[in-house]
């Protein structure tokens, strides 16, 4: 069980930290001056994804069909609601470079209007495994990811304000808020700009000024408060030192050579037939949302945002996983060097019980990381129903992409489903 190989890893962890002279503890400060890190280690940089069979890995495989099940059962309409939780799913659990499960369930495009009208069968579209998602905040991960590339180029030192980067974000009492800050969302910015920008403003550039003029809420470093402002700067950030658009920056740096080919913002026409539909919107007047970004401010600045815009697909989500559980490579491809993948995957937040942040990821949330959940297992979550979950000591990871927000994003929470999928694969360990 899950449980007990946590119980022998925090263990063999504290007994690392404590016993004078162990070895991974002077690894750890040879490099980083920290006791506190993370202890494991890495997946070979050479392990491959492959399919296979549960025991191939000595797992048991009730659990995961009973996972499977579960998400099927929840894309069929509720007794109690008259809805299902969420239109459609695809999921993927591996272990040790294995896919151990995969799954597709319920539909792509399935309504015609927020109050859940169904299409006509011939019209709606069934989910595959290779079904393209809106990935909302997950994309939050890919501009972390690229920050820190820039950190390994010795053009960005997180501890230095980010007004150093970017001299316009010093207004309105910003000069000290530095770029760790806004990784770990300690900057003090509010969630979201006020007015909303595609509401408040007339064009891109203005929308942008308008993110960079945010005031603060609270005194940076005082509290946690998880922000899109702060993920929109860091957007920013990348495009200034590197001279790019953002979504150059991550396809010439991460997708393309990690061989992600589904993977990108504003998604080409020719793809539209596997992309899940979103929302219905009204305001602004978008009907249901499918193949742009669902996210209103993301799409007020054309589809590409620090915050939001990646679509990408379970199986390049499985490359990812992998590529952070290899510390940092695939297929030869290196996008990070480990200690920079390590320090990605330490809790900076501390002094906020309950909001472990590393850099760029979420640890040790249990909501949706479920029995899998311990210290050092990192992940995101995206509004439209999208969750990314790693877990570097047992090398795991969980990813459930779902379209809960079509036709509306008022049919409740998933994350239940959410847990349910990454528990599963701590069950049947």
């Amino acid at each position: 069980m899950r449980t007990g190989k946590l119980l022998v890893a925090a263990v063999l962890t504290v007994s690392a930290l404590t016993v004078p002279g162990a070895s991974t503890t002077i690894t750890e400060q040879a490099y980083t001056g920290r006791i506190d890190r993370p202890q494991y280690e890495f997946a070979p940089p050479d392990t491959v994804l492959r399919p296979g069979l549960p025991g191939d890995v000595g797992l048991d495989s009730g659990p995961l069909r009973a996972a499977e099940q579960f998400l099927a059962d929840w894309t069929k309409p509720d007794p109690a609601t008259g809805h299902p939780h969420f239109s459609g799913a695809a999921g993927i659990l591996g272990h040790n470079g294995v896919v151990v499960a995969e799954t597709a369930a319920g539909g792509a495009l399935r309504y015609t209007d927020a109050a859940g009208t169904e299409l006509p069968p011939e019209q709606q579209v069934p989910m595959r495994a290779d079904t393209i998602f809106d990935m909302a905040s997950i994309t939050k991960l890919f501009t972390s990811l690229a920050v820190m590339q820039l950190v390994e180029d010795g053009k960005v030192t997180l501890d230095r304000p980010v007004a150093e980067y970017l001299p316009e974000f010093a207004a309105n009492g910003k000069e000290s808020v530095t770029v760790r800050q806004l990784l770990t969302h300690t900057s003090g910015l509010a969630a979201d700009p006020r007015p909303s920008l595609w509401q408040g403003y007339p064009d891109i550039p203005s929308r942008r000024k308008a993110v960079l003029d945010s005031p603060l809420k609270n005194q940076p470093g005082s509290t946690y408060l998880y922000s899109d402002i702060n993920l929109m700067t860091l957007g920013f950030l990348v495009e200034r030192i590197s001279g790019q658009p953002l979504d150059a920056v991550v396809r010439d740096r991460l997708t393309q050579p990690l061989g992600m080919t589904d993977t990108t913002f504003n998604p080409p026409a020719e793809k539209l037939d596997r992309i899940a539909a979103t929302e219905f919107q009204a305001d602004p007047p978008r009907g249901v949302v499918r193949g742009q970004v669902h996210d209103e401010n993301a799409w007020a600045l054309g589809g590409v945002s620090g915050h939001a815009g990646i679509f990408s697909t379970a199986p390049d989500m499985a490359v990812l996983a992998q590529a952070i559980l290899n510390g940092g490579a695939y297929r030869g491809a290196r996008v990070l060097r480990p200690e920079t993948v390590r320090d990605m995957l330490t809790d900076y937040n501390q002094a906020f019980p309950g909001h472990a942040h590393g850099l760029g990821f979420e640890l040790d949330q249990r909501f949706y990381m479920g029995a899998l959940s311990s210290p050092t297992t990192a992940g995101h979550t995206g509004f439209t129903g999208t969750s990314l979950v790693i877990d570097p000591v047992s090398r795991s990871f969980a990813i459930l992409l779902t379209n809960r927000v079509h036709p509306t994003r008022n049919w409740g929470s998933i994350n239940p489903a959410r847990e349910k999928w990454a528990s599963a694969l701590a069950e049947a360990m």
